[in-house]
């Protein structure tokens, strides 16, 4: 007989199975619960010239949604609805835009940078109390990619233990005509690798907040941090094939406008 008793009306058994059922979805690949992201959407975008003159890049419409949307988009159909959006240049504009993230069926939390923008580890750095002490993905707000974040997301389990585990996945694609040089390869353990750079960091990754552990406050670029993980061998990566699209320059936010229309 089933155990008599619950919890707002679920009883034992029902609860039993509930936990049962989420330890196997992560177990399986699934998003795990309580998974968060943070969108990168703090640079100026210089480069871009007067088309981020009266907006940030992030929010440029190659189609009819935003960049920045379009990545909001993508998270919340993986199961990742908790998001942190970091703010620097015309950053009301983007809150304006986003709100609390309601519209969008997720919650956003806002990281203030001011003036300039604290560089990408920095600008972690600075929201990590929002993110928490679990594994997290990172995305840059002005990429369009058809990247699956729950790929990337089902690997959280095998960064939570930082102690002996990894400290990050970075997701790497082949080099584009604007960066031939690359930045990592993919050894045969599949770990990051800067002895071969035929793969560009796609802006992408899952990253524990161990990484971050010597880094002060204040301006701080990742790649540092992201090199020295490779050397201890706590870094790992995946290659993605598929569309990516780097929006720096007016030429390639109009490659990212054929594409979409192609989609």
């Amino acid at each position: 007989m089933p155990a008599k008793g619950g919890y707002n009306g679920i009883d034992y058994v029902s609860l039993q199975w509930l936990a049962d059922h989420r330890r196997i979805r992560v177990r399986l690949g699934g998003t795990p619960p309580g998974m968060k992201a943070m969108l990168l959407a703090a640079g100026r975008g210089e480069r871009m010239g007067e088309l981020s003159t009266a907006a940030p890049k992030p929010l440029l419409r190659p189609n009819d949604e935003a960049l920045i949307e379009r990545q909001i988009r993508l998270l919340r159909e993986a199961g990742i609805t908790d998001l942190v959006v970091n703010l620097s240049y015309r950053g009301a504009l983007i809150r304006e835009l986003l709100g609390d993230g309601t519209r969008y069926g997720v919650a956003i939390r806002y990281s203030e940078e001011g003036e300039p923008p604290l560089e990408t580890a920095g600008g972690i750095v600075k929201a990590l109390p929002l993110l928490g002490p679990q594994p997290f993905l990172v995305v840059n707000a002005d990429i369009v990619t058809d990247f699956d974040y729950r790929s990337l997301a089902r690997r959280a389990g095998e960064h939570a233990a930082s102690a002996t585990g990894l400290l990050g996945t970075l997701v790497l694609v082949p080099n584009p005509a604007h960066h031939p040089g690359g930045d990592y390869g993919i050894d045969a353990s599949g770990l990051a690798s800067v002895h071969a750079t035929h793969l560009t960091f796609a802006g992408i990754s899952l990253l524990h907040p161990e990484l971050f552990a010597n880094t002060a406050a204040g301006r701080a670029p990742l790649r540092p941090l992201l090199d020295a993980a490779i050397a201890a061998r706590r870094l790992a990566a995946v290659r993605h094939d598929g569309l990516w699209i780097d929006v720096g320059t007016p030429a390639r936010f109009a490659a990212a406008r054929r594409a979409l229309l192609a989609c």
